[in-house]
Parts: C-alpha cells; sequence; structure tokens
C-alpha cells in the first residue's frame, strides 16, 4: 500500500476541510425556506460526506480515517484563532463587534457539538462503504453509497443538534430539525450521485487505484496506517 498522496487525493482533502470548517460557520444561522427548519451549513456540509464517499470507495478506509482527522485538526485551528480574535480588543469606532463575536462566539460550541457528531457520522460511513464494498465485490456503488450516507447522516444529526443547540432552540423543534437536516442531506446525496459516480470512475481510472479494505484494522486512532 503506498504511504504517499496524490494530486487527485490531496485536492479532494483540501475541499473536505474547507467544507467542514465552512459548515461549522454556517451552523450558527437557522433557516426556514416554508416549513422546513435547518441550519445554513446544509449548503455545505453534505458535500463532505460526498467526498468521504469519493476517498473511501477509491482509496479505501484507511485514507478516510486520515482525512476525517485532518478536517478535526482544521477545525481546532479555526477555533483557536477565532477565540484570540474575540480576545483582542475591537477598535472603538468599529460597531460590528456583537455580531462579529455572537458569530465566531457561538462557533466552539457548534464547532464541539460538530467534531463529535462528525466524528462517528464520518467513520460509520466510511466504515460500512467499505465493508459494503467487500461483501458486494465493489458493485452497487448508488446503494452502497446512499446506505453510508444515511447511516452517517441521521448519527451526525441525533448528536449534533441536542449538543449545539440545546436550551437555544425549543425542544419540538430541535426534533423537527434531527429529522429535516437527515433527510434534507441524505436527499443532498441522491440528487449529486450522477456527479459522484462519475467523479469516482473518473478518478478510479487516472490514478489507476481501487482499494478493497482485506484483512485491515478499523481502529481510527491508527492515522499513521496509511
Amino acid at each position: 500500500m503506498q504511504k504517499t498522496v496524490t494530486l487527485s487525493f490531496m485536492l479532494l482533502g483540501i475541499l473536505f476541510n474547507v467544507c467542514l470548517v465552512a459548515s461549522n460557520l454556517l451552523e450558527t444561522k437557522v433557516i426556514q425556506i416554508g416549513p422546513i427548519i435547518a441550519t445554513a451549513g446544509l449548503i455545505v456540509f453534505p458535500i463532505s460526506y460526498i467526498i468521504n464517499d469519493c476517498i473511501a470507495e477509491v482509496w479505501g478506509f484507511k485514507k478516510a480515517r486520515l482525512i476525517i482527522w485532518s478536517g478535526f485538526a482544521m477545525n481546532f485551528l479555526t477555533i483557536g484563532f477565532a477565540r484570540l480574535a474575540i480576545v483582542l480588543p475591537a477598535a472603538p469606532f468599529w460597531e460590528g463587534e456583537d455580531s462579529f463575536n455572537f458569530v465566531f462566539g457561538l462557533a466552539p460550541r457548534i464547532a464541539i457539538a460538530s467534531l463529535l457528531a462528525f466524528l462517528v457520522g464520518s467513520f460509520l460511513n466510511a466504515y460500512i462503504m467499505s465493508k459494503m464494498k467487500v461483501a458486494s465485490q465493489g458493485k452497487h456503488f448508488s446503494l452502497r453509497a446512499i446506505i453510508s450516507t444515511l447511516v452517517g447522516e441521521s448519527a451526525d444529526s441525533l448528536l449534533f443538534f441536542p449538543i449545539a443547540f440545546g436550551g437555544l432552540i425549543p425542544a419540538t423543534d430541535l426534533l423537527v430539525m434531527i429529522g429535516t437536516q437527515a433527510l434534507l442531506k441524505s436527499l443532498y446525496e441522491v440528487i449529486i450521485l450522477p456527479v459522484t459516480i462519475r467523479v469516482v470512475r473518473y478518478i478510479k481510472k487516472v490514478e489507476g487505484t481501487d482499494v478493497y479494505d482485506k484483512n485491515i484494522s478499523y481502529n481510527i486512532i491508527k492515522i499513521k496506517d496509511l
């Protein structure tokens, strides 16, 4: 197994990290379109799951594990810089401090909730993709992607919303948001699935790689095991 990363993997990794950090900031806004209540993070967060599917399908669970942990590292850096910016004194003439502190002050709680939920959801997603690929001998990618995303997104939403918004949003609205978010994120995956399939096929062709995770360790902390 190669222990280096390719250009395709690096670009997907960068996009993965950008989506993860951006979603944590966008989660601070609760949106409502008709009867649908969700957070603005819905715009970009599902993309991270799609990338997770691509990486697990092409390079296997080990590389997916690496990219998931890199996302956590980038989030912690963002939180640290944000907290430093809040602590620094604002200029007397600047009127945006309250708004700035609301977004970035709430971000740590949301980030902690997101990290915990994402850890569970992402590893469930990658694990299911990996196991189902071996069991199906690489067939039925669409079904595997949908099932793994549905399980991962559901676990993510069940953990994220109570931790991030408990006490801030009424319990009934919170339950609606959990169900809505999980459903919409999974629907996002289904809608963009044709693009995901083409991307996976293209990367496999260009990279000449199609990993099957046989006899590997699924220990999530074995980051150096590539």
